[in-house]
């Protein structure tokens, strides 16, 4: 059996399959990977604009980053990728997306349980009193917002040296233990600790015994190393072409959302 339909056979069979999904995905979409040759890390280094001390210490200047990649968002539509993982978890085929980016791609297109492991772009937090708000539209204001205790505002965007948050964090991992079919999409698997969801997935567990089952779908080689099926193609490619294969298997036919409004 080859990697395309031992994967569409593994999606298929899956009690609790779950999707990790990076920069990849979103890059179908206009969003430039963070480390690829347009990335955004090639204007904005991110020990000057991305890190936490950065921040507390300028975080005028950062907020040049935060505008910036605010209106790559907003200009931003989900993809055929985004719409088909909304579709299975309708479908029942997919429980869970936990993702890495923060462009709330995923929801637009109806994805409920989205777990944003780095946070969100479409919400600030004040690292002060801890009061959140939502994020003015990147054209709106070119200062950092303010807090009402007076403090500066940052997306709740996770920052170099800051922690995963802590819900994301036990969420992911709940969802790590039940998973038995991983799918790993549009992610190099470089970045701890997202990149040890694959290893809590692959081991044994009472209720899968033999560990779960790794999918993984990116165009080229990454650090994620042995998988059940690697799909080597984008994310979009990838996974009308598991979709086709399944529809065909089950016999069943459905449509894909529309997205909403940013």
């Amino acid at each position: 059996m080859d990697d395309w339909n031992q994967a569409a056979s593994l999606l298929r069979s899956a009690r609790f399959a779950v999707a990790l999904t990076g920069a990849g995905i979103s890059s179908e979409s206009g969003l430039d990977t963070f480390r690829g040759g347009g990335g955004l890390w090639k204007k904005f280094p991110p020990e000057r604009y991305a890190t936490l001390s950065a921040f507390r210490r300028n975080p005028e200047r950062c907020w040049e980053f935060f505008l910036e990649l605010g209106r790559l968002i907003e200009r931003a539509e989900p993809n055929r990728a985004h719409r088909i993982l909304a579709a299975w978890e309708a479908r029942g085929l997919l429980k869970a997306v936990i993702t890495q980016n923060v462009d709330g791609l995923h929801q637009r297109v109806g994805s409920r349980r989205v777990v944003e492991f780095h946070g969100s772009h479409r919400r600030l937090e004040c690292l002060a009193c801890g009061a959140g708000a939502e994020a003015p539209a990147a054209g709106e204001t070119r200062e950092a917002p303010r807090c009402s205790c007076g403090a500066v505002m940052k997306p709740a965007a996770v920052l170099f040296e800051e922690a995963i948050p802590a819900r994301a964090l036990e969420e992911a991992q709940r969802l790590s233990e039940a998973c038995d079919c991983l799918l790993v999409i549009g992610t190099s698997a470089a970045v701890v600790p997202a990149s040890h969801i694959p290893g809590a997935v692959r081991a044994p567990r009472p209720a899968r015994p033999g560990g779960g089952a790794v999918i993984e779908i990116n165009p080229e080689k990454t650090f994620l190393g042995a998988s059940d099926a690697a799909l080597r193609a984008p994310a979009s490619e990838a996974l009308s072409r598991l979709d086709s294969l399944i529809q065909e298997e089950t016999g069943q036919s459905w449509n894909l959302p529309k997205a909403s409004p940013a």
